[in-house]
């Protein structure tokens, strides 16, 4: 592992970054195309949160967060702090210091592929952050790392200045140059399910708005009386 810290990545547009988060991750994922989701093992440390920002990438050691102090020098305001280690941690690397020294900085959450503690000072301040764990064990500062570098999460990629998505559902990645096709995808599907909404309202049924009673059948599926389905299982 290269020990480097990558200073001024290009980054997204900030107001992007807060309209994708505005529009949540269970749409910007859909209207992607299903791309980006880093998987349910990444939770809220707290309910209710949604935000979307840019990436500052850190890579530590399990249970050292020497780079997290590293990378706070690094994050600008509209900036979401994501942490990777290079072999699986649980540890809290994370906890309510850095999240003050973070929340002086503008930066608007963290996501963490280790874990996370003092989630009751980080509720109260209301500070996001999302993790794989909630652990009180402390961690050292002993060994180099890097920062605005590639990482792995949940199998996704996230590079610095990417855009990161997170609320309630979980966290979600939309590359740097991808941006723009997400705000008109994710735009898009608003107005679409917008006019499902109210057809649903209205009584329309899902099996006739998105054309799937003609192919029950295709599937397999009959519709059969009780009589019928009593007589079939003597």
């Amino acid at each position: 592992m290269r020990t480097v810290v990558v200073t001024d990545p290009p980054r997204a547009d900030a107001g992007d970054a807060e309209t994708l988060g505005d529009f949540g991750v269970a749409t910007v994922h859909e209207a992607l195309g299903r791309v980006g989701y880093l998987g349910p093992a990444f939770r809220p440390a707290w309910a209710g949160a949604r935000i979307g920002g840019t990436a500052v990438t850190v890579l530590c050691w399990p249970g050292d967060n020497l780079m997290i102090h590293v990378a706070v020098e690094q994050c600008r305001p509209g900036d979401l702090l994501v942490v990777a280690t290079n072999s699986p941690s649980t540890d809290g690397l994370f906890g309510e210091l850095f999240a003050t020294a973070l929340a002086h900085r503008g930066v608007r959450g963290v996501v963490l592929g280790s874990g996370v503690r003092d989630v009751a000072e980080l509720r109260e301040m209301g500070f996001p952050a999302w993790s794989t764990a909630v652990s009180a064990q402390g961690s050292v500062k002993a060994t180099a790392g890097a920062v605005n570098v590639p990482v792995v999460l949940g199998g996704q990629r996230i590079c610095a200045g990417d855009v990161v998505v997170a609320d309630d559902d979980g966290v979600l990645v939309v590359p740097r140059l991808d941006v723009p096709r997400a705000l008109s995808a994710s735009r898009a599907r608003l107005d679409k399910e917008a006019a499902s909404r109210e057809a649903f309202r209205q009584g329309e049924l899902g099996l006739d708005r998105y054309g799937l009673r003609d192919r029950l059948a295709d599937f397999g599926i009959q519709y059969v009386s009780h009589d019928e389905f009593a007589e079939a299982e003597r």
